[in-house]
């Protein structure tokens, strides 16, 4: 078992059964970035602030500095070359993410010109490619605007992961892996996705820029 996992498990034992799950959710997340992609986050309310947190941890460094590669310093100084430590010193590693809950003068439009069910799936028909992830937040699993942007998800070839409660609701039967927290009320099962998904980005952050 990965040691974060242990940790995780350790802290949280009431999470032991989500173990598999967050596994199997680290290797999707982490064969979408082996392969250049990238992760569109969502949820309404609480998770949507969860989204935002999340796309925090991946743009930049979160346990680790994250030093950007030497290539890119030499290729950055043949443009600017006075500048050149200063500005590679103030950039980190970034794995790619996108919040869609951000988005507040197209999100008002699309709501009030289209349908406000459709927020989300508008942005990852637009953004999303095929071998993504959408990495969907939902403590009912039945968040109407989250299953229509997991319907296009689906259609558009990407890669699908759900964070919810018990149940799992719809969104079970659209994630290609759904991590159900055993709660049934929202404030329980918001306090454990946080550390389900730190320990996700942490595990990501040691892959790819860990010594």
């Amino acid at each position: 078992m990965n040691p974060h996992l242990q940790v995780l498990q350790t802290k949280y034992p009431e999470l032991q059964e989500c173990l598999p799950a967050i596994q199997q959710s680290f290797s999707l997340l982490e064969t979408c970035y082996r392969h250049n992609g990238k992760v569109l986050v969502a949820g309404n309310g609480g998770s949507a602030a969860d989204s935002e947190h999340i796309v925090g941890e991946l743009m930049k460094g979160f346990m680790l500095t994250r030093p950007v590669p030497q290539s890119f310093r030499h290729q950055f100084a043949q443009f600017f070359p006075e500048e050149a430590n200063e500005v590679c010193n103030g950039l980190q590693g970034a794995l790619p993410a996108i919040s869609l809950v951000s988005h507040s003068a197209f999100m008002t439009a699309y709501s009030n010109d289209v349908d406000s069910d459709m927020v989300f799936a508008q942005q990852v028909y637009g953004y999303g490619q095929e071998g993504d992830v959408f990495l969907s937040l939902s403590t009912s699993g039945n968040s109407r605007n989250i299953i229509r942007a997991l319907q296009i998800a689906k259609a558009k070839g990407m890669k699908t992961v759900g964070l919810t409660g018990n149940s799992g609701g719809k969104m079970k039967a659209l994630c290609d892996v759904t991590i159900t927290v055993p709660y049934h009320q929202t404030p329980d099962i918001q306090e454990r996705h946080l550390p389900i998904y730190h320990t996700l980005c942490i595990m990501l952050e040691e892959v790819f820029f860990g010594e």
